[in-house]
């Protein structure tokens, strides 16, 4: 053992004395932060969704196109190989890499819509929702629709030729690239949309221009392999490079920008790429039809391929039983059997009435065959989410129920229609072989594409054995038999790489290789990737995956989740959070472990992954099996604050004493910031949090007044009651110091309330009350579940047993309370109880005025979003929700202590703000606190916005007249 780790450390220092001089010219001209060498980093950053691991030596982040431009040179320099990434949602390994991994940061989000949204130029860090996002006005998408598409890239949509369940190969981006600016490995920039870009090309790179005018002229000359190129590509293919370039295309500049299209990263960097946009219909309807068996459900996918259907997505009868139990779910799932076979048919149209007559024709067309259960065709938003839901439930079924310690893999492969039956009952049938018992069938019937997942364990030679043969079997049905494709939109990747030459011949191979030798003659981009010589290339390097914990053991690394994590760009997402804690824990596990290595990787990941996780639980809303990451934080909280537990339990106790040194402790910073000046108190408190190592909060500008407001029930009795619980941090809190609005929270609360004709009830002793919000965010579940049951009954009490309404005035409050909520109670917040009853309440005028609206993540797992949204627009004619902020990250108090989080996480925010807009709105008071730091506008809660709309005097105004009074009362 003392061998092997010596003979480890020797490769190690060799290593790092190769790549220190690559390391020396990058930090050149990139900041220390961008050139990422720490262990702990590289395992979690290096990680991607597929089930294969390597850990890179350096991470390079690059911030525009000048530094890819460096790096890429560089490293071509140096001759180190280098892979691009971009979501790293990929399932194929074609973003994993023992060397140079190249990532970019959030700077690589522009876009820019052309000739009014028919087309639109993207930059490859955009995700591709954002993209329908910004096309959605002209009622036009980009054409690629993939699953992941809240989550993937553009980068690695194009770099994949990913497509979906509509997209087919009418609109995949092979069929919808317009132009492409792509980076060479020699670190050569050509913009194929400008003729001057193009001519200095042609001269400069003669030799690549040539060789891909050859390709065309060997292809053309060789009617065989020119026919099965165009045969291949009938189907969904993505095995291997787009040989179909050189028989679609005569221009070598077509040709090269179509080769790069589903190349991975293989053959140079897509800087941006033009898509030509296709129409979203508004008009949509959906039906399920279960037919006896896969035979004839195959046999209706041929005469609905003639229909104007925009998806028809096919289930076996495994897939539907995976999900049969679900919530929700037709009453005659649980009746179906193994035979059984179901299409998802979804129409599209323009309007209504062409929408009507289209859904009629399917049906009449399948009148010819028996179909025994069936849900109608339905434009009800609510169905149609609860069919779909079906087909979208099926991948996380089978990830939920698999065993600890084993990944899921889901394959991606295209049969010819017409052999589309009999496939499937071969794929069966190797299943049953190959003991994969689990495994079921889903995918885009029309185009003969299938998925199949299954679990798989990597623990034991036996198990990697298994997997080889089956894929070796998958291979020789697919490929051979049928001749269909072996990856339809996955991308080759290293899963499919050995079997590239099968599926298309040694000629076809043949001139893949040249393809890669032209534009890559050292090999450099992305070694391994689509071109392997390794036979065994598919089941090596394969991802561990350690028993770690039952609250993540579910987790595929997908990625999924990264989008909305508010640390992602300062610490971990939560993907990488777990692949940390499953080394961890390895580790632990692990007899002899090295002890130092274990110390150093668990004092990382105290700080990345647990002082630095909001633990908001947005991560859960987009995972595809519900891992909710925060609940693993705060469990691993639970033990680092037992110490802590004492004190705790006092200020539980003391919740008003608390309430009220809180009170003491904003005025004292009032009257310091008002006599030293901002600059002074700064050095004071913050040289203070300093010298205690940040146990201290960070002082800022944006730092709250206190709350004079004396909070008092309404003294007369009406007809309709409602029982006001105002938040600890509300109750506590005024706005910043020297804000134009004087009136706190609780003060334009109650007034709203009692302008609405309501009496105002409080809860007793509500000073000593509540959520328990501040003890869960820590991990001590106890009290905060003793400060809620307290809550709960004062609530109940108030209400008159539930009689009345309960308004909490802060979005997380009310999430909390709902989580563990006994009595019927009805509880709001804002945003709800506006809707509800104030509306009808209350003379309403839009205030002509730009607002600011940030939906706090609470609001957002509460399904309150939109609901939010109409509120703000309803009060305020123009009203701007800023992208990339899903969370805040002030997460309770981590905007005090740990205020880098909040920083990071608003990063976007100010630059989104438009000229003139002066205010901002939310239904979070600590939120608002890190929102006004970071925007340089004041945010309130939404109900400043009612009142202003409601009374017509917004903050601003209302102090211009209180100073207009001052001064006529000082003539």
């Amino acid at each position: 053992m003392s061998n092997t780790r010596e003979s480890q450390k020797e490769q190690e220092q060799q290593s790092k004395r190769a790549l220190a001089p690559l390391l020396t010219t990058l930090r050149q001209r990139l900041p220390e932060s961008c050139v990422i060498t720490d262990e702990a980093k590289r395992l979690a950053y290096g990680t991607d969704a597929s089930f294969y691991r390597l850990i890179p030596q350096v991470i390079v982040q690059a911030d525009d196109l000048g530094d890819i431009l460096f790096i890429i040179k560089t490293c071509s320099d140096f001759a180190f190989p280098f892979t691009f990434r971009a979501a790293g949602t990929s399932l194929s390994g074609q973003a994993v890499t023992d060397s140079v991994l190249i990532t970019l940061t959030d700077n690589w989000r522009h876009h820019d819509i052309l000739n009014n949204g028919e087309q639109i130029r993207l930059q490859p860090g955009v995700i591709g929702a954002d993209a329908n996002r910004y096309l959605a006005p002209f009622q036009r998408k980009i054409g690629p629709d993939p699953a992941s598409i809240n989550s993937c890239k553009i980068g690695g949509i194009a770099a994949n030729n990913a497509s979906g369940m509509c997209c087919g190969t009418a609109q995949n981006t092979y069929r919808t690239v317009e132009a492409m600016k792509i980076v060479f490995q020699d670190g050569t920039l050509l913009d194929t949309e400008n003729p001057d870009s193009i001519d200095a090309f042609k001269t400069s790179h003669a030799h690549l221009i040539n060789g891909i005018q050859q390709l065309c002229t060997d292809v053309s000359n060789n009617p065989e392999l020119k026919t099965r190129i165009a045969h291949k590509y009938r189907l969904k293919n993505t095995t291997g490079y787009a040989l179909n370039a050189l028989i679609d295309f005569s221009d070598p500049i077509d040709v090269l920008t179509h080769l790069m299209v589903g190349s991975e990263g293989t053959l140079g960097f897509i800087a941006d790429i033009t898509y030509n946009t296709v129409i979203e219909h508004p008009n949509k309807a959906s039906a399920l039809m279960v037919f006896e068996d896969i035979e004839s459900a195959s046999r209706a996918v041929t005469a609905l391929s003639q229909c104007p259907v925009s998806s028809v997505e096919m289930m076996d009868g495994r897939a539907l039983r995976s999900v049969a139990d679900k919530a929700g779910m037709p009453d005659f799932m649980p009746l179906l059997n193994l035979e059984h076979c179901a299409l998802l048919i979804e129409s599209r149209a323009s309007d209504e009435n062409t929408l009507k007559t289209q859904c009629e024709h399917i049906v009449d067309v399948l009148t010819a065959y028996s179909i025994p259960y069936q849900v109608a065709f339905t434009s009800d938003a609510h169905t149609v989410g609860t069919l779909w839901g079906i087909r979208k439930g099926m991948f996380p079924a089978v990830g939920a129920v698999r065993e600890a310690g084993t990944t899921v893999i889901i394959e991606d492969v295209a049969f010819p229609v017409e052999h589309l039956a009999n496939g499937i009952r071969e794929l069966q049938t190797l299943f049953d072989d190959f003991e994969y018992h689990e495994a079921i069938i889903f995918g885009h019937a029309l185009e003969g594409n299938l998925h199949f997942v299954f679990t798989q364990g990597f623990d034991e030679q036996r198990e990697i054995t298994r997997y080889g043969n089956f894929m070796d079997a998958v291979a020789q049905l697919v490929a051979v038999k049928y001749q269909g494709s072996l990856k339809a939109e996955h991308g080759t990747g290293r899963n499919m790489a050995p079997y590239v030459e099968l599926e298309w011949g040694s000629d076809a191979y043949g001139l893949m290789k040249r393809i890669k030798a032209l534009f890559d003659p050292h090999g450099l981009l992305n070694p391994g990737v689509i071109i392997n010589d390794d036979p065994n290339a598919h089941i090596t390097h394969l991802k561990p995956m350690p028993k770690a914990d039952d609250l993540i053991d579910r987790c595929i690394e997908c990625g999924f989740c990264e989008a909305v994590c508010p640390s992602r760009t300062l610490s971990l997402s939560p993907r990488q959070r777990i692949v940390l804690y499953r080394e961890l824990q390895r580790l632990e596990n692990t007899p002899n472990a090295d002890e130092a290595k274990k110390a150093e990787l668990k004092k990382t990941f105290d700080y990345l992954g647990v002082d630095t996780c909001a633990a908001t639980g947005l991560c859960a809303e987009r995972c595809p099996v519900g891992i909710n990451t925060g609940d693993l934080i705060k469990q691993i909280r639970t033990e680092k604050y037992q110490s802590y537990q004492p004190i705790a339990r006092w200020t539980a106790k003391h919740f008003s004493t608390v309430t009220s040194l809180t009170k003491i402790s904003l005025k004292t910073n009032q009257v310091l910031q008002n006599t030293l000046g901002e600059k002074a108190l700064d050095r004071t408190v913050n040289g203070l949090r300093n010298l205690t190592n940040k146990r201290t909060p960070e002082w800022h500008a944006a730092f709250p007044s206190p709350n004079a407001y004396r909070l008092k029930a309404s003294p007369e009795r009406r007809q309709k009651k409602v029982v006001y619980f105002p938040s600890c941090a509300s109750r506590s809190m005024g706005n910043e110091v020297g804000s134009e609005e004087e009136r706190s929270l609780t003060e334009v609360t109650v007034s709203l309330l009692e302008r609405a004709g309501y009496q105002v009830v409080l809860p007793k002793q509500v000073n000593n009350l509540c959520c328990g919000m501040p003890y869960d965010s820590k991990g001590m579940k106890d009290i905060s579940k003793d400060k809620r049951y307290r809550l709960e009954a004062a609530l109940w009490q108030a209400s008159e047993l539930g009689k009345w309404p309960i308004l909490m005035d802060t979005s997380p409050c009310k999430k909390l309370t709902l989580e563990g909520l006994t009595f019927p109670l009805d509880v709001f917040e804002p945003s709800e109880f506006i809707m509800q009853y104030l509306f009808d309440d209350l003379d309403i005028t839009q205030i002509d005025d730009t607002v600011m609206l940030h939906i706090t993540c609470s609001t957002r797992r509460m399904g309150l979003a939109e609901n939010f949204e109409k509120v703000a627009k309803r009060c305020a004619k123009h009203v701007v929700v800023p992208e990339h902020i899903e969370c805040c990250g002030f997460a309770g108090d981590k905007g005090f202590f740990t205020p880098e989080l909040n920083a990071s996480a608003t990063a976007p925010l100010k630059e989104q703000i438009p000229d003139g807009c002066t205010t901002g709105f939310s239904n979070s008071r600590t939120c608002e606190i890190g929102l006004t730091r970071h925007s340089g506008i004041p945010y309130r809660s939404i109900l400043y916005l009612l009142d202003a709309a409601t009374t017509g005097v917004t903050s601003i105004s209302r102090k211009k007249q209180k100073e207009r009074e001052a001064l006529e009362q000082d003539v």
